[in-house]
């Protein structure tokens, strides 16, 4: 007789975050996803900063152009997406997911395909350049379809047209 074959653990879903609406989508998707597999979500939002270009995260400089962003407030920005990713569930409703939040340096397609090597899926929205600022100098989605060694989903950005 044969043993049954061992389940293997299934790795979280990544999903880039800048706070921007596409990215909000793109966590709503993720969540959603999450759900239907029954696995976990790490929600990811990667930060550029340098003496020269701040990458949108200007507030975050410390008054040393030279020392890099402040710990602490890389911290709010870390709980500012904690609660983004929790108001976005709490609208979902369902099945609760367990979250991953990480915020990290560095080129956004680069930290997103670092944080993604043991996950199922990753999920980005098709850009970003909300309010915490705009975290990709090019195409970050347009990268890390290229690179990524796991399915990838680019949630386009809603495009609202005004009444004639």
């Amino acid at each position: 007789m044969t043993d049954p074959p061992v389940p293997h653990p299934v790795g979280p879903i990544v999903v880039g975050t800048d706070g921007s609406a596409p990215a909000r989508q793109a966590v709503t998707f993720a969540l959603r996803e999450a759900q239907l597999r029954g696995t976990g979500l790490r929600a990811v939002c990667a930060y550029e900063y340098t003496p020269t270009r701040h990458s949108g995260f200007e507030w975050m400089a410390a008054s040393d152009p030279g020392s890099g962003p402040v710990p602490q407030q890389r911290d709010l920005v870390t709980q500012a997406l904690a609660e983004s990713v929790e108001e976005l569930q709490q609208q979902l409703g369902g099945p609760s997911v367990e979250v991953e939040i990480v915020c990290e340096p560095g080129r956004p397609a680069q930290v997103l395909l670092e944080a993604s090597k043991d996950a199922c899926l990753l999920v980005v929205g098709s850009r970003g350049s909300g309010a915490w600022g705009r975290l990709a100098l090019g195409s970050t989605s347009t990268e890390i379809v290229h690179h990524a060694r796991l399915p990838v989903v680019v949630i386009p950005a809603e495009h609202h047209t005004a009444p004639s």
